[in-house]
């Protein structure tokens, strides 16, 4: 009984500690999706882990440029855990939390990009970054959502899971193929976080 209270208490002060906004953060925790033995979704030789890789170190570079310090939970092809991603952001305060995904489904016709959140001040970062995503991509809209996703839910940091499309979507996949559209991605989130930074 003593363990599970433990594990109540520990979720509540996440979730209150995520709903506190990052004031003037001037530093974003760049989180590349899979990684290593974990692939992500995959098409042929289309693989999550390689495009969400990518997508981060662009997002970094125009980060960087902007003015921010990044922290980055991997920069080449290995594993790294769910528990341990979240640990490397919650190392850091005046921070925000951004993980990069590419979405899969069996369903082939579904496409577009959507922005994941779980606590409230995830919930406003996520709406700026999804707006700004979708004007930098032009492409379907599938809008800032919330969600219990491991790395959102356990940050003490307001944190977001960024879907920059399907790999099963014949017409997204070959756009991803394009370095051209992973930087619009890393654009469109970095724009995100400006105009989100701007409302604090």
């Amino acid at each position: 009984m003593k363990t599970i209270l433990r594990h109540l208490v520990v979720a509540a002060l996440c979730a209150m500690a995520s709903s506190v906004a990052a004031a003037d953060f001037r530093t974003v925790v760049i989180d590349a999706g899979h990684g290593g033995h974990d692939n992500g979704g995959q098409w042929g030789k289309v693989y999550e882990k390689h495009l969400a890789l990518d997508t981060s170190t662009r997002l970094e570079n125009i980060l960087k440029r902007m003015g921010y310090q990044t922290v980055m939970t991997r920069r080449s092809d290995y594993f790294v855990s769910l528990p341990q991603r979240v640990a490397i952001g919650n190392r850091y305060k005046n921070a925000i939390f951004v993980s990069l995904h590419f979405n899969y489904t069996w369903k082939e016709h579904v496409c577009g990009l959507e922005t994941f959140y779980y606590s409230r001040e995830g919930q406003r970062l996520a709406q700026y970054v999804q707006r700004s995503l979708v004007r930098q991509t032009r492409t379907v809209d599938r809008n800032a959502k919330y969600a219990r996703y491991y790395v959102i839910r356990n940050s003490t940091l307001p944190a977001i899971l960024v879907e920059g499309g399907f790999v099963s979507n014949e017409r997204e996949r070959e756009r991803m193929k394009s370095g051209d559209f992973r930087e619009a991605i890393a654009r469109g989130v970095a724009d995100g976080i400006q105009r989100y930074r701007r409302s604090l």
